[in-house]
């Protein structure tokens, strides 16, 4: 089998392999969340600059995959960088069952299976 890249082109993931060797595991599981945790908010209509867009099926996976990355991690990552993530998703799964039109039963609900089920606080 042939090398793909031409030998005047570097191997792309030399330089960023190098550089993520440096990065630790907790940077790249929080980056990892967050992106997943802006992109669900984008799709719940949460975003100051575009509050019209809501994509509750884009959101459900968004969420549901947050949450299995939040539920697998937490217990590496130690109560003081878990913990926010954690709130972060459970007002995710709230901000979800707001915008839905036809509520998912207690546990139904996007990354509730990973969870438990989610309710609102009451006052």
């Amino acid at each position: 089998m042939s090398d793909p890249l031409p030998d005047s082109m570097p191997a792309a993931s030399e330089p960023s392999s190098r550089d993520i060797a440096d990065v630790p595991a907790i940077e790249i599981v929080s980056t990892a969340a967050l992106h997943l945790m802006s992109s669900a908010a984008v799709n719940l209509g949460l975003a100051e600059d575009l509050p019209e867009h809501v994509d509750l099926d884009e959101a459900r996976t968004l969420i549901e995959s947050l949450a299995g990355l939040v539920t697998a991690a937490a217990p590496r990552l130690g109560h003081h960088h878990a913990a926010p993530l954690r709130d972060g998703l459970r007002s995710l799964q709230l901000a979800f069952r707001e915008a839905s039109e036809i509520e998912d039963p207690p546990g139904e609900g996007p990354g509730e299976k990973l969870t438990g089920p989610v309710r609102p606080h009451r006052r």
